[in-house]
């Protein structure tokens, strides 16, 4: 028999798929179909990382507790990891994020902590609101004497992406590749498979996705903080931010968001979540935008299901 000792080894490998019904032309769009992880996510490659990592250097003991703050990826991936590895799991959450991440997290085990939203709205996760929810995971790390996996800070996860997610779309494409297009959070994906891909080409364009009007990446103010790609555009720059693997900033209104997850499902029957139909939708407007060749390949991501909303 040829069996996964867990669920550790469903995360990754996930198949790349062209996009040709919702982008007929100009180029092609490939997209890594992340969702198809256990934990529903891209996030699950970071979440394995990280946790595999304190383990092996001794900040996480043997069923030590586990604790971080998340739109709800980053819960998910590290609730199988927890799950697989046996810690237990506690997770702050924005009350903003979808209700459908909390009861997802808590069915996968995970004790949810919600917190009060600092500026955002329903729907609608700010930097603030991030920040708040960040404050109260380190605390509860704290007081319960856990490992805070504290995403953002963690250089595993972009070495996770750069090692498996990147070398893979590589593979996958054969090489045949012109861009690279993806949304930044933390920016482990984006920074990751660029480092990656940039190694093996380095005119291999790398456009950063982020919401119309909150776009600190192309250096703009922010004057719309509140948007609907949970998980990404917090109006801030990642603390591992790496300029010179970023060759334009493209942005995505909540309106184009919107149109383009339904698209996707409805053409493509790829029900995604708002951040993979930004990536998309700006993987198109590149192809369009004569900056390639007319047969270029983009390359993106689908971040996580459409049923986390």
């Amino acid at each position: 028999m040829t069996l996964c000792g867990s669920a550790l080894g469903l995360i990754g490998r996930t198949p790349l798929t062209a996009l040709d019904r919702i982008h007929p032309g100009p180029g092609r769009i490939v997209a890594k179909a992340e969702f198809l992880m256990p934990g529903g996510s891209v996030k699950d490659r970071a979440a394995r990382a990280i946790v595999e990592a304190a383990r092996a250097d001794g900040r996480l003991a043997p069923g030590a507790t586990v604790v971080e703050m998340t739109s709800g990826n980053m819960g998910a991936g590290l609730a199988v990891v927890c799950a697989a590895l046996g810690h237990p799991l506690v997770v702050t959450l924005s009350v903003g994020n979808s209700p459908a991440r909390a009861r997802m997290l808590e069915g996968m085990g995970a004790e949810v902590v919600f917190v009060d939203q600092v500026d955002g709205q329903p729907g609608q996760v700010t930097g603030a609101d991030v920040a708040a929810a960040a404050v109260e995971a380190k605390r509860i790390a704290q007081a319960r004497g856990g490992f805070y996996v504290d995403q953002f800070y963690a250089g595993e996860g972009m070495a996770a992406h750069r090692d498996t997610t990147g070398a893979e779309i590589w593979e996958q494409t054969g090489g045949r590749i012109d861009a690279w297009v993806a949304a930044v959070g933390t920016g482990a994906t984006f920074l990751g498979v660029a480092a990656a891909l940039k190694h093996e080409r380095p005119t291999l364009l790398c456009a950063a996705v982020e919401p119309r009007g909150s776009e600190p990446l192309a250096g703009k103010p922010i004057t719309k903080p509140k948007h609907v790609l949970q998980g990404t555009g917090y109006g801030l720059v990642p603390p591992h931010w790496q300029a010179e693997l970023m060759d334009l900033s493209i942005s995505v209104t909540d309106e184009e968001a919107e149109r383009w997850r339904r698209d996707l499902a409805c053409r493509e029957g790829l029900y995604v979540g708002y951040s993979g139909a930004a990536n998309v939708c700006a993987a198109s407007r590149l192809l369009k935008s004569g900056r390639l060749a007319k047969d270029a390949v983009v390359a993106t991501v689908l971040c996580d299901t459409g049923l986390k909303y």
